[in-house]
């Protein structure tokens, strides 16, 4: 550590406690603090003057925009959960439950959720409100060497804000077919010619719900080589959803906070009408059993855990950054061990929710298409009674002159009947079981499950055009709370490294992403959309955080964060997470790691197509170049990691520190540090100059210049923007050179 560290002059407040009462509370984030700012400026013999900056005013040379903070907790709490909860809770969750074992899945579930999840979400909070910087500044400041995750937590959310804002846009475009009665989904279209009139071709050898997603929808092409394109009506769809982004995040958390309010708890809202109104339905709590049937001895098979860590992994939103960007927003002493296990639980209860409402609707669902299933083959029985059935067969309280009123259990014990006489000839009757446990065993998620099942099932609700409105409004929701947390963790770390306007930069990138963004638009974009979402960021993120964690508890000193966590909350976190971060977390997630790895490589890239004459799905191999690209996407997301390693190992970027005086705040107050003669290098980071004090430097500010006069002083610890963070026995670093 350089000689005569600096001392930094602060106000000391009381320890803050948290509570749940406290989300309800201002925390005099509009004080005059963030009005008013005391700017102290001292020249090399210590000596100084006083100036006040009025926010916003011209008066004097030196002037500071302040960072941004939440108007409140309770909007902090609700942008957080509306990034980590995300469409993955409603369709993914739901089917990797009811796949891995029912009831039984939420056991190992929970179990990684306290082991790598909460950890993990404390470890982002804590870093990102320490050190008041976006996933750029915390990593260059942790280890310059390092600076590259940051830089690869950019690169993941932009490939995944390419795609993910493609799905809000499909949404849209379902909510605006919505306001219909009948819904244009419920039935399929007939083609009329001069002779006859007929069930189009694709649509009967299918369903209504399918043919309208495959072909209305998307008019999707064959295979991924066939562009076919560009599809006007979503190309629109994803303007609007683009547009929406960028008026919601034009101003920073000042504009999107106020949006997290409805669309981090309207979803809850539609979740909880939804499951009240399915619960009245027929047959939802045959779904609802089935779904909670624990299935014990799935749960030893190593697939289960590995899928349940990948979930836990994705549903917080480990990684991307956004989660670091939020928390960069905080105040000091802001108690994120307590937003961690909160917003943790939350986004798993959301989970649960999301299951019962889903397997309630495909329960009903279930129900409707045994009750057909059930018809149609008595009136097969019906017509094969005389010749290959004999009427003796026939249990004597069924009547079969009323097909209506045959019931499902009257048809099960009708076929085991004739099962156990034509034991030989059973096959070639033609009778379908019609088992609801079957029709439930019929996993679906995704695009599947939202665009097409349960689309269907909305079909048979009362006033199915209300449900479906709710249900896409949801979506919509849904995505666009994971989209700012998204799109934050893009533009924070650059606004903090670059110093660009965040309003230039708001309308820039959006207006880059939706430009790239019409790949997915076209008839074969749907394919291209699956291809981002298997290889842009599995791999990527696992690796960047894996990197995080060894930053933090190894390049760092898992001591020294201690040290930080205990002045930062005013109380020492549980022994549970030394271990945790120093050597189970790690470890689990490089096992995560290696078995995604070898998955991924033991299975050639992939997508499935949907073939037009057979009206059905069929998995196709990428071409040679999709392969390439899959691997690109990759690469370029982990690129920058290595890159910056080296370009900081071989001093290409001087490690060095340039600029004189160095500024931190604490509640507005600007302070000017200056070395004092005869000051060891004892200063504790802590001590020495906390996050929490430093400013968020903006362009335009003269603040971080050199001063006038005395040739020989001091370099600033942090780079030519003088944020002024010290770290014990590391060397000067740069906030950012790149």
């Amino acid at each position: 550590m350089p000689k005569n560290s600096k001392a930094v002059k602060r106000e000391l407040g009381d320890d803050v406690t948290e509570s749940v009462k406290d989300l309800l509370s201002n925390e005099d984030a509009c004080d005059d603090a963030f009005k008013k700012s005391s700017l102290i400026v001292g020249n090399h013999d210590g000596e100084g003057k006083e100036r006040d900056v009025e926010e916003g005013g011209s008066d004097g040379e030196e002037e500071e925009e302040e960072r941004p903070a939440w108007n409140s907790k309770l909007q902090y709490i609700l942008a957080q959960v509306g990034f980590s909860v995300g469409l993955g809770n409603v369709w993914r969750f739901p089917y990797l439950c009811q796949k891995n074992g029912g009831g039984a899945y939420l056991v190992p579930y929970l179990i990684l959720l306290i082991l790598i999840g909460i950890p993990l979400f404390f470890l982002e909070l804590a870093v990102g409100q320490r050190i008041r910087r976006g996933s750029i500044g915390v990593w260059n400041y942790i280890s310059p060497r390092l600076g590259g995750i940051g830089f690869a937590s950019c690169m993941v959310c932009f490939f995944v804000a390419l795609y993910y804002n493609v799905i809000i846009g499909w949404s849209l475009f379902y909510f605006s077919q919505s306001f219909q009665q009948p819904l244009p989904w419920h039935e399929c279209p007939l083609v009329k010619n001069q002779n006859s009139t007929y069930v189009e071709p694709e649509c009967d050898k299918s369903s209504a719900t399918t043919y309208y997603w495959y072909r209305e929808a998307l008019n999707i092409s064959d295979s991924i080589s066939e562009g076919g394109g560009l599809n006007w009506k979503m190309t629109v769809c994803l303007l609007v959803a683009w547009s929406i982004v960028c008026l919601a995040m034009i101003k920073g958390i000042q504009s999107s906070g106020k949006v997290m309010y409805f669309s981090s708890l309207f979803p809850y809202v539609v979740l909880i009408c939804f499951l009240v109104r399915a619960l009245l339905l027929e047959g939802s709590m045959d779904g609802i059993r089935h779904m909670f049937t624990p299935k014990l001895e799935i749960m030893l098979e190593a697939k289960v855990w590995r899928e349940a860590a990948t979930q836990v992994f994705f549903a917080l939103g480990l990684g991307f950054g956004g989660v670091i960007a939020f928390s960069s927003y905080n105040k000091r002493d802001n108690n994120c061990h307590f937003d961690a296990v909160l917003v943790s639980f939350i986004n798993f209860f959301t989970s649960v929710l999301a299951t019962l409402v889903v397997f309630a609707v495909l329960g009903f669902k279930a129900n409707i298409m045994i009750t057909k299933c059930v018809a149609l083959n008595t009136n097969k029985i019906v017509g094969l009674l005389g010749s290959d059935i004999d009427r003796s067969l026939i249990p004597q309280h069924i009547n079969l002159t009323n097909v209506s009123q045959v019931s499902a259990e009257d048809y099960h014990q009708m076929i085991s009947i004739i099962k156990g006489v034509k034991e030989d000839q059973y096959d070639n009757l033609g009778l379908e079981s019609c088992s609801i446990e079957e029709e439930l065993n019929k996993a679906v998620q995704g695009t599947g499950l939202a665009f097409i099942a349960f689309t269907e099932a909305m079909t048979h609700f009362p006033g199915s055009p209300f449900w479906s409105v709710m249900f896409f409004l949801m979506l919509v929701n849904l995505g666009l709370g994971s989209m700012f947390g998204t799109i934050e963790g893009i533009l924070t770390p650059l606004i903090d490294t670059f110093k660009v306007r965040k309003e230039f930069l708001t309308v820039g990138c959006c207006v880059l992403a939706f430009s790239i963004g019409l790949l997915f638009v076209q008839r074969s974009g749907n394919y291209f959309v699956a291809m981002f979402d298997d290889y842009s960021a599995t791999l990527p993120l696992l690796i960047v955080v894996v990197l995080e964690n060894v930053a933090v508890a190894w390049v760092y000193g898992i001591d020294k964060f201690f040290e930080d966590l205990k002045d930062m909350l005013g109380f020492t976190p549980y022994r549970f997470y030394y271990y945790m971060w120093k050597y189970i977390t790690p470890i689990l997630l490089l096992v995560l790691l290696a078995a995604s790895f070898i998955q991924l490589s033991m299975t050639p890239p992939s997508y499935s197509a949907w073939i037009q004459e057979e009206a059905k799905e069929k998995q196709l191999n990428f071409p040679p170049w999709g392969t390439a690209v899959c691997i690109s996407l990759v690469v370029m997301a982990i690129l920058p990691v290595p890159v910056v390693f080296c370009l900081r190992y071989f001093n290409i970027i001087d490690d060095g520190a340039s600029g004189i005086s160095t500024v931190s705040y604490k509640k507005g107050r600007i302070i000017k540090e200056t070395a004092r003669p005869g000051e060891d290098d004892d200063t504790s980071l802590i001590r020495g100059k906390s996050p929490s004090e430093a400013p968020s430097p903006m362009p335009g500010n003269s603040i971080y210049r050199k001063q006038s006069g005395g040739g020989d002083a001091d370099t600033a610890p942090n780079g030519r923007y003088g944020i002024g963070y010290l770290m014990a026995d590391m060397p000067d670093m740069p906030e950012s050179d790149l």
